[in-house]
């Protein structure tokens, strides 16, 4: 399905302690564990965040010579439209294809261990699909009124630890 895997990032607040060395490094250790050819593994382990994993994985592939037209981007299930809309910003010439694991909230929460935190960092990505197309991260994405009213009651309810903030240190608000 796919000729060569790019595994790109560091280590996140939710992956520091598990994945010391970073995650770029830690999945392909795994992929090389359950059969994939070393060759056909690329690591990008600098990436703090989705831009940097566009950015430098495209830099990467282009440093070693090699064309891309389509790019499977595996993610969060709940990260998926970002990375889309990152992606669709930041590499607009490449078809682009998102997608994760299945995976219930339940099975997520319990794989982090804190559902507070779970909840947090859902409410920091629709703000962060609400805000970064003002600031020229990713593409636009429509955000039904339902799920706008929700994040209003949720970060306004303290849900607020993963929202971006402004110099004062108040959440940014989205234009919508």
């Amino acid at each position: 399905m796919a000729p060569l895997l790019v595994f790109t990032g560091s280590t996140s607040p939710t992956t520091r302690e598990r994945m010391p060395r970073g995650e770029a490094v830690h999945y392909q250790e795994r992929a090389i564990e359950l059969g994939v050819p070393a060759s056909a593994v690329m690591v990008e382990p600098r990436a703090r965040n989705t831009g940097e994993n566009i950015r430098f994985s495209r830099a990467l592939l282009n440093e070693a010579g090699i064309t891309v037209s389509t790019i499977l981007l595996i993610s969060k299930p709940y990260e998926e439209r970002r990375s889309y809309a990152t992606a669709r910003k930041l590499w607009p010439e490449v078809g682009i294809v998102s997608a994760s694991g299945p995976m219930t909230l339940r099975d997520y929460v319990d794989s982090i261990g804190d559902a507070r935190l779970v909840i947090d960092m859902l409410v920091g990505a629709l703000q962060r699909l609400l805000v970064y197309p003002e600031q020229g991260f990713m593409i636009s994405q429509p955000v039904p009124a339902d799920v706008l009213d929700a994040y209003g009651r949720l970060s306004e309810g303290g849900y607020a630890s993963r929202l971006l903030r402004d110099s004062e240190g108040k959440p940014l608000k989205p234009t919508v």
